[in-house]
């Protein structure tokens, strides 16, 4: 395909493949930086900030719509200095500029475009605009011709504006001291009770379309119902997780979940396919499957797995990001099938196929075929229904596939190797410990800051590492860590966690408050600073490290950064029962913490295969520590070494139980704490 303009503009020297596919627009781009803000406050220009990212579908939209067209190029050449951004390089301009839009129209989305002063101060935008007036929304060039207008007539007025929405930024914060002890009963407790009103009792998840995996909420959900035996939690985990992998959010050839439902039966996916999701997923059902030993999770696990070892994986190292939902301009067209196709694919067995996926002549979108599993999938594949998605499959594979963003980012692979630990714990898949360990060292000795030792890169492609890391780079990565610590029981990856938590407290600490900041102190090209503590598509970096400084507190025996986690639960702990939805991933450690947070210390020859044995089991937030010789750096086991043999305790807080000799022996003592 040719450009739409021979001449590139300034994005033509960047690596993002978001960045890429607009550097032959005919609008002047220019990426963040320097020569772009100077521009604009030495001609006392406004910006322009669009923000998106490859997976986008509405970002290819807008772009083939208005920013490849040469007039309105022109006319915002003319009147503004124009920057592209990829969120998912930078996700602190995004996070400000996305809440900038909230405060403005109550909602957002992307493509974000956002309207600044030549000091970076937000005043008008929008997400999706169309080129001619439609969704109660003016075209895009009659909002760009009514701004600059106003610039020119009226900028006294866009300053006042502008600096009142930049002082309501990060308000959000003023939430935690909004709500008082809601409720006598446990925090846990309050917030099952309002998770439970979002309930879908029919097609499982939280909500109504569109429908998200909510991820987070499931840990949680599964995590209560271990302490209190709750059978509604644990159905509704079941329930969700179920329909989820017989829908079309799945990829049932493939393997792989795309981003989400648009409608609630979980049929019809925006079809893009992002790394964290499968991530974060392949731990949920690695989760529901110790818990419960359903062979179909473990189908997805592996078959996701899978996915992600084909299609996001770079041979040298690392993951990529996302695979597109669109492929020769049209959303969803590699995955959907016509029943004529299937039919000449699968011959005579394709009656019984398409019975089983619901294939039909008129199809169940936009005359199309989605496939989704029709019959209860306890139903086992049979050899026809096997040997057909092979054949599909592979037909599939010859496609003109969706395009690839093969950007590497620090916390989204960082995420992966724990999904991969995880799932290595409850399939004791050795081949799947190697791969986390591998990558976790591809991203130690290519994501560091070689200027500045102890300090990351938040995003790696082309053998180049750009843009300091974010608080959630630092977190999901000492979570990593500790991750692999559990799979290999080497005390080196715990003095990793340990080393990369003292630079969090470095470039993210507030000496005035618990939680830490989004942005380190070194980045000096933001509006504002801000602190995330909600739990959206992916945890907030508070809420991870409020685990993380809890177990490493433990295992290290830093009571300081144990009694800093502790302030940071009391910070959240009201508003997360009030938006329990929100609040997933702090839900899970809160609710340990309520009732008995699992610390279990095992010393001997045989404490590692043990260790490996209760690993299989559910036993939600805990801590698995072992020597297998008289010699450990971990406070937790001194004194414990008896002579080689199996000894294994339950400990809270440094207080260990009398240890016992076996697995069953400790499940038993774990049990009772519950019961």
């Amino acid at each position: 395909m040719e450009p739409v303009s021979k001449q590139a503009n300034f994005l033509i020297h960047e690596s993002s493949p978001y960045l890429l596919q607009h550097a032959y627009n005919p609008v002047q781009w220019y990426p963040w930086g320097d020569t772009a803000l100077s521009r604009a406050k030495k001609e006392d220009k406004l910006i322009l900030l669009s923000i998106g990212y490859a997976a986008c579908h509405w970002c290819h939209v807008m772009e083939h719509e208005s920013f490849e067209d040469e007039n309105t190029a022109q006319l915002m050449n003319d009147n503004f200095i124009n920057i592209k951004i990829d969120r998912e390089e930078r996700p602190d301009i995004d996070a400000i500029y996305m809440e900038a839009i909230q405060i403005i129209s109550g909602s957002g989305g992307w493509p974000l475009n956002v309207f600044l002063t030549p000091e970076l101060k937000p005043f008008y935008g929008g997400t999706y605009f169309p080129p001619i007036p439609a969704f109660n929304r003016p075209s895009w060039t009659q909002l760009l011709t009514g701004i600059s207008v106003a610039w020119k007539e009226r900028s006294s007025e866009i300053k006042k504006q502008a600096e009142e929405i930049t002082s309501l930024i990060g308000s959000r914060n003023d939430l935690l001291n909004r709500y008082g002890q809601i409720t006598k009963e446990k925090i846990s407790v309050s917030a099952l009770l309002n998770l439970k009103e979002q309930f879908d009792l029919v097609e499982g998840g939280i909500g109504s379309a569109p429908k998200f995996p909510s991820t987070f909420c499931m840990n949680f959900l599964m995590q209560y119902y271990f302490f209190s035996k709750d059978e509604s939690a644990l159905k509704q985990v079941c329930l969700s997780l179920d329909k989820m992998l017989m829908g079309g959010i799945y990829d049932q050839l493939g393997g792989g979940f795309s981003r989400y439902s648009t409608d609630e039966k979980w049929l019809v996916p925006h079809f893009e396919k992002m790394l964290y999701d499968n991530a974060l997923l392949v731990h949920t059902y690695s989760e529901a499957f110790k818990l419960t030993g359903k062979k179909e999770y473990k189908r997805v696990i592996e078959e996701t797995l899978e996915f992600i070892e084909r299609e996001l994986t770079n041979p040298e190292g690392g993951f990529y990001s996302s695979i597109d939902a669109d492929s020769e301009g049209e959303e969803g067209k590699f995955y959907c099938w016509m029943k004529k196709d299937v039919d000449e694919l699968l011959g005579e067995n394709s009656s019984g196929f398409s019975e089983y996926y619901g294939i039909t002549d008129d199809g169940n979108w936009e005359g199309k075929n989605i496939l989704h599993l029709k019959e209860n999938f306890q139903k086992k594949f049979s050899e026809v229904i096997s040997a057909g998605r092979k054949k599909l499959f592979e037909s599939r594979e010859n496609r003109i596939r969706p395009s690839l963003d093969d950007k590497i980012i620090l916390s989204w692979n960082a995420m992966t190797i724990s999904a991969y630990a995880n799932a290595s714990k409850a399939l004791r898949n050795d081949r799947w410990k190697e791969i986390a360990i591998d990558q976790l060292n591809f991203l130690l000795e290519n994501l560091t800051d070689k200027t500045d030792e102890g300090s990351f890169h938040h995003n790696f492609k082309n053998g180049k590492a750009s843009n300091p890391a974010f608080l959630d780079d630092y977190a999901m990565l000492i979570k990593s860590c500790i991750d692999v610590y559990e799979l290999t029981f080497e005390f080196k990856w715990i003095r990793q966690a340990e080393k990369i938590t003292k630079k969090v407290f470095d470039y993210f600490g507030d000496k005035e408050d618990s939680l830490f900041f989004f942005t380190s102190e070194k980045q000096k090209d933001v509006l504002l600073r801000k602190k995330e503590y909600f739990d959206n598509a992916v945890a907030s970096g508070n809420s991870v490290m409020a685990e993380i400084l809890h177990k490493l507190g433990l295992i290290l025996d830093n009571k300081d950064w144990r009694n800093h986690s502790a302030r940071m639960y009391e910070r959240v702990k009201n508003i997360s029962a009030k938006f329990s939805s929100s609040f997933g991933n702090w839900l899970t450690m809160i609710t340990a913490l309520e009732n008995n947070f699992i610390e279990i210390a095992l010393t001997g020859n045989e404490s590692y295969n043990a260790a490996k044995e209760l690993q299989e089991k559910f036993l939600p937030m805990n801590i698995i520590a072992l020597a297998r010789t008289s010699s450990s750096e971990i406070p937790l086991l001194r004194g414990k070494f008896s002579s080689g043999e199996l000894n294994i305790y339950l400990c809270k807080n440094y207080s260990c139980q009398l240890p016992v000799k076996s697995v069953n022996e400790i499940l038993e003592r774990i049990n009772g704490l519950v019961d």
